[in-house]
């Protein structure tokens, strides 16, 4: 689902950007933006609050909540709506990375995927229709590979 990677630059630099803003420095927003800066995928709020506790990191999941709400404000992660009333979030890269999502409706696995026809393809619907379109995201839902073999 997901894999660590080392230090980001949207860590640092959205450290950077909330104390400029006048935010303390605090050890969970801290925690929570370096775990986030470390992901390949989405997270949900629980997934960060379990893996931050796994490494040994004291925060409150109404911490994480609060640190997660002020980043979705800020427009540094983006809300990933998967189903079911769940919601993942993860790092929004001002580089142009960017990718989108399969879910699996049995077992709820999510692994991003690129597709640069599927961007092309998006590039060709907004010239279209005449729309400026700012972002979109893409969430496929089916079934994993281990759950149709497991049946």
């Amino acid at each position: 689902m997901t894999e660590a990677i080392g230090p980001s630059s949207w860590t640092e630099s959205t450290l950077a950007a909330l104390q400029a803003g006048g935010h303390r420095n605090s050890t969970a927003r801290r925690a929570v933006i370096e775990l986030l800066g470390r992901q390949q995928c989405c997270l949900t709020v629980q997934e960060i609050f379990d893996q931050l506790r796994a490494e040994g990191r004291r925060v409150g999941i109404a911490s994480v909540y609060r640190t997660v709400e002020q980043l979705l404000r800020g427009g540094y992660v983006q809300r990933i709506e998967v189903g079911a009333g769940s919601a993942r979030f993860e790092p929004v890269h001002g580089d142009g990375e960017h990718h989108h999502h399969l879910v699996c409706d049995d077992c709820g696995r999510v692994e991003s995927f690129s597709d640069r026809s599927l961007e092309r393809a998006l590039a060709k619907v907004e010239q279209e229709v005449g729309y400026t379109i700012a972002g979109h995201e893409v969430v496929l839902h089916g079934e994993c590979a281990d759950c149709a073999t497991a049946r």
